[in-house]
């Protein structure tokens, strides 16, 4: 098992409902091509130290995830990619 940690974050202007609708479309995409979701924090809004495509801040969300291969991972990434509700993101591979 392959250990990540999967932080991204979500542009300030979505209401709460759609916030949820975005980590929960997210998560799917996780759990549907394999991988198991271990730990889930919502840490909150924080504010930027500099501005990323003219937001100031953002909903900042952490997934601690265990996938036998990179597939979740992948698809992961290219869907965040092209998604313009993700500010950025950032994926990490977790050595133990």
């Amino acid at each position: 098992m392959r250990n990540y940690e999967i932080m991204f974050i979500v542009r300030p202007t979505l209401g709460e409902t759609e916030i949820k609708e975005v980590v929960k479309n997210f998560e799917n995409i996780l759990t549907s091509n394999g991988a198991k979701v271990v730990d889930f924090k919502e840490m909150g809004q924080k504010e930027f130290a500099y501005e990323i495509k003219k937001m100031k801040s953002g909903y900042y969300f952490v997934y601690n995830i265990e996938a036998t291969d990179d597939k979740a991972i992948k698809e992961f990434d290219r869907l965040s990619l092209i998604s313009n509700d993700i500010v950025r993101h950032l994926i990490t591979k977790i050595e133990k």
